[in-house]
């Protein structure tokens, strides 16, 4: 019987290949990892961005409908619980941006903010 705890180690760096970057891709700093983390953290800024400005846009779309509501209860009611959902909207926009940041800064040792940037990279092995 073969002892299979006695064999040398396999090299396995050629299995799967090496990833390289396409040539002046701006998200891409010379480690696939940090590369991955930068297209990442793009596309979560962009998602708080469009989170906030819909919110905003919904607020003042229920501000413009209390304006032109010409002091009917139901149109003022509707547009009483427009902006009371966008301000909701926003306070829940803020606060997944929180939880965010205190994960991403204890789990993955990446920073968020507005002078700072926003920078993580993938754990790895």
């Amino acid at each position: 019987m073969k002892n299979f705890l006695a064999t040398a180690p396999v090299d396995t760096s050629g299995v799967i290949g090496k990833i390289n970057s396409p040539v002046n891709d701006p998200l891409y700093t010379g480690d696939v990892n940090q590369g991955l983390g930068s297209l990442i953290s793009t596309g979560i800024q962009l998602f708080f961005f469009v989170a906030g400005l819909a919110t905003l846009l919904y607020m003042l779309w229920g501000a413009f409908d209390w304006i032109t509501s010409n002091g009917e209860k139901e149109k003022l009611q509707k547009a009483q619980n427009k902006i009371q959902s966008a301000a909701i909207g926003l306070i829940l926009v803020v606060v997944v941006l929180v939880v965010f940041n205190v994960i991403m800064g204890t789990v993955l040792g990446g920073k968020f903010g507005i002078g700072n940037g926003f920078t993580f990279s993938l754990p790895h092995i």
